[in-house]
């Protein structure tokens, strides 16, 4: 807590500065006053709702497959379009993000600051795990940009040639997110997928590489059933770890709760593990009951008690890719990929629109702990248990986050059905 509170000492000292300039900016930092920190925790109370909203929308639309994804990309990559929004598209984008309607743009604006300045400071002062986030607005070098937008995004503004070289363009791109993400996202941008008409593209590269406090043995690693349903069984190598874990059941989800957290303890991994019945609906079962009042039950340091469990998981890796774009209009984007979208508070004259929504993610989870990374990128053109409350096996299909303790934000989530 004191750290945080240092962190917002610092950037209450920043922004005054900054608003007692001249400079043109769009959102004037704190209007000279320090920020509020219940916008910044109202920030993130909105994206754990959003982030449950996406889980089950993405569920719906791939009911049988792996899902893994990064709705703190998601977030983010909307959190930019929502401040290049005007009209409508702004107060759609307000909404399907929960701001609240307490809250003015500024306020946001703010609230965005902090995060990319406790997310570099934390990845700057030996943080036990590494955790990045970075956002780009690449812009068509022959749209005219607000200047108070080059002044308030100094480091995710980019002027790009789309219409004279969309191929480098595309492939300056990829090559940023690829560094960002440590080599994990490769390809991003399919071919063809900038072009001269291209007027607009917004980016959210995430990166994360935790060490389990408590590692998984590799040698009690082997080979073990994995119950994709109750006809087909998958062989998968299952990781073997016995230690003090905080754990219980929750009834309302209707699933055994594990938390796994990295070293550092600011960031975990929560496992829900429906029961294996002769139906394979648990895992919607408890994700229509994961809503956001029982998942701030679930991540309380109170809700869950420490006790020695002996706990099972598969060693695997997982890289999805999903079109967003019928997922968030189905959220209420309203209009943003759409050509009516009003995106004034970036372009001074003339028009852009958002044709396509393309996010890709991948994890790796072994002994030693979990890398995962993702990007996102908007673009124009009850029941049974186990028989002793110790064991933890995940040999059946399961739930799991990773969730940042300190800045309350979903960073990752999927369901694991069955191993590839």
């Amino acid at each position: 807590m004191n750290t945080i509170f240092i962190i917002l000492s610092v950037i209450v000292l920043v922004m005054v500065s900054m608003g007692e300039t001249q400079q043109p900016a769009c959102f004037p930092p704190f209007a000279n006053r320090p920020p509020s920190q219940q916008t910044y925790a109202g920030l993130y109370g909105g994206q754990q709702d959003f982030s449950l909203a996406l889980l089950n929308a993405i569920n719906k639309l791939m009911p049988k497959e792996n899902l893994f994804f990064s709705p703190y990309s998601t977030y983010h990559a909307l959190l930019i379009a929502y401040f290049m929004a005007g009209g409508q598209t702004e107060a759609y984008l307000k909404k399907v993000l929960r701001l609240g309607d307490g809250h003015e743009k500024s306020d946001i604006y703010s609230a965005y600051k902090l995060d990319r300045f406790a997310t570099s400071f934390m990845a700057q002062n030996n943080a036990p795990y590494e955790f990045t986030s970075a956002n780009k607005i690449y812009v068509s070098n022959e749209t005219e940009v607000r200047e108070c937008v080059k002044y308030d995004f100094p480091d995710e503004l980019e002027l790009f040639p789309f219409k004279t070289d969309p191929e480098g363009s595309r492939l300056a791109i990829n090559q940023w997110v690829e560094k960002t993400t440590h080599r994990m996202i490769t390809n991003l941008l399919p071919p063809g997928t900038i072009d001269p008409n291209t007027s607009l593209v917004l980016v959210n590269a995430a990166y994360f590489k935790g060490i389990w406090e408590n590692k998984f043995n590799p040698n009690l690693t082997k080979p073990e059933i994995f119950y994709v349903s109750p006809t087909k069984q998958i062989m998968v190598d299952m990781m073997h770890v016995e230690g003090t874990f905080r754990h219980d059941i929750s009834e309302s989800l209707g699933a055994h709760i594990l938390e796994l957290p990295y070293q550092g303890d600011n960031i975990s991994m929560y496992i829900l593990l429906p029961p294996f019945s002769n139906t394979e609906d648990s895992i919607d079962t408890t994700l229509k009951n994961l809503n956001l009042e029982n998942f701030k039950k679930l991540v309380d340091r109170d809700s869950l008690i420490s006790r020695t469990v002996q706990v099972a998981l598969p060693k695997f890796s997982l890289e999805t890719t999903i079109e967003l774009v019928p997922i968030l209009e189905q959220l209420g984007v309203g209009d943003l990929f759409q050509p009516t979208a009003n995106l004034t508070a970036l372009i001074k004259n003339g028009t852009a629109s958002l044709g396509k929504a393309i996010h890709k993610a991948k994890i790796e989870v072994n002994e030693e702990g979990t890398k995962a990374a993702a990007a996102t990128v908007l673009f124009s053109f009850r029941s049974s248990r186990p028989a002793e409350p110790a064991q933890f096996i995940c040999n059946h299909p399961f739930i799991y986050f990773v969730y940042n303790k300190v800045e309350n934000a979903i960073l990752f989530g999927g369901v694991f059905r069955r191993p590839y």
